[in-house]
């Protein structure tokens, strides 16, 4: 294993925010698509579906609503994924450095993947009602029938129906997504860096193809973990209140019933194009804020 800087969460925080913002400039436009595909109606007997596939949703989207359709729901993402890539690093800083006994410590794979698994906890609190608004947001766009005016006013009504709750709907469905997909995302970058890194090099040297291959292979191999639960999720928080009572058991039960276990891979070809150019932007993101911060705050 690779010899590492000193573990600081605090120094994460802000590259990892940095690295979300250009995630979401990369990524939007799949999201928006992935979204779309993956809660649009079922076709009746004798009906063609809405979207034949990501190609065919892609062109729709942008004949009907131009490049700006694609970054539809962006201003939310943006405002929570910025918060939320930092506290996403910020707890894998937090995770390593709570396994090591001493700075210099190197931290096994098992450990990483743990590490991790605890920066999933902690992002689920902002995800889960940011994921709630732009699932609602990209949805309406799709329908034609506009219910919120934005995000300020998605929250408003959400809480005026349902109180905390409703904001919150899909938290558990979030958390079974992240965690388990967190630990896989930060133990395959830090992998693949130390394979690509050089004999003799350290991996702090990386050249910008190598981080942008493993930020976009970690994106990859975190998506293969997150998909089934993801579609439920969007399913879930997308559907009207009372449809689900027992929760993601219905959802799953619902959707293997109606349309076999292949549907919980939904949107899979917009998620794998979206998550290798998104991820590779964000931890070339993170990496360059990273370098920064360690040149003007060494010893922070």
């Amino acid at each position: 294993m690779s010899q590492q800087q000193r573990i600081s969460p605090l120094k994460n925080f802000f590259a990892g925010g940095f690295g979300g913002v250009c995630l979401v400039f990369a990524g939007h436009p799949l999201d928006t698509i992935k979204v779309r595909l993956q809660t649009q109606p079922k076709p009746r007997p004798g009906e063609t579906a809405l979207y034949r596939g990501t190609l065919d949703c892609f062109k729709k989207t942008l004949a009907k609503e131009g490049v700006l359709g694609l970054y539809k729901g962006m201003a939310a993402p943006i405002i929570g994924v910025t918060p939320m890539f930092a506290v996403c690093f910020f707890g894998f800083g937090l995770g390593k450095k709570l396994q090591q006994k001493t700075p210099d410590d190197v931290l096994t794979y098992p450990q990483l993947f743990a590490a991790g698994m605890l920066s999933g906890v902690f992002t689920t609190a902002i995800m889960a009602p940011g994921e709630r608004i732009k699932c609602l947001l990209q949805i309406q766009a799709a329908s034609g029938q506009v219910k919120y005016a934005g995000p300020v006013d998605c929250v408003k009504q959400l809480y005026r129906e349902n109180g905390i709750r409703g904001i919150y709907k899909g938290t558990a469905l979030t958390l079974m997504r992240d965690v388990p997909a967190s630990g896989m995302y930060f133990m395959t970058y830090e992998w693949l860096k130390y394979t690509l890194t050089p004999e003799g090099k350290s991996p702090s040297e990386l050249s910008v193809p190598s981080i942008l291959f493993a930020g976009g292979m970690a994106g990859i191999f975190n998506w293969a973990v997150a998909i089934p639960p993801d579609v439920l999720k969007s399913r879930f928080q997308t559907a009207p209140e009372g449809k689900y009572p027992n929760g993601f058991r219905d959802v799953l039960r619902e959707l293997i019933r109606e349309e076999g276990i292949g549907s919980l891979y939904k949107g899979f070809n917009a998620v794998m194009l979206r998550a290798f150019p998104a991820n590779a932007a964000c931890f070339l993101g993170f990496e360059v804020a990273m370098k920064f911060l360690n040149w003007i705050a060494p010893n922070l």
